[in-house]
């Protein structure tokens, strides 16, 4: 498989994952005992999974697609990921990856303008 048909379907699957989240904050979570500071990280983690899944679909389609979405990737980890965590288990323990998440999505945005 070409490396810019592999980040149209990393991009597709993120973007099932976003939408399976998503469904899950507003159903599921939303009614859980967590307190506002951790449904409103929830939601921001989910929109920023689901806008940099969309970014991920555009990927293959500037001129270097390896380098733009192993940086949108590994900074939605990094980021989402980490407030994912912190949301869900009250622990902001791995919330000091996130300026390294967020900084790597900047890059990955940078990377497709080059």
């Amino acid at each position: 498989m070409a490396v810019s048909r592999l980040w149209g379907r990393v991009g597709a699957v993120s973007g099932a994952l976003a939408v399976a989240a998503g469904a899950y904050g507003a159903h599921g979570f939303r009614h859980s005992d967590r307190n506002e500071y951790q449904r409103e990280l929830f939601a921001t983690s989910n929109q920023y999974h689901f806008l940099h899944s969309l970014a991920l679909l555009a990927v293959p389609h500037c001129r270097r697609p390896l380098l733009a979405g192993s940086l949108l990737t590994s900074g939605m980890v990094l980021f989402c990921g980490t407030f994912y965590y912190q949301a869900m288990t009250g622990d902001p323990t791995l919330s000091r990856a996130a300026p390294y998440g967020g900084t790597l999505l900047i890059l990955g945005w940078a990377a497709m303008a080059l």
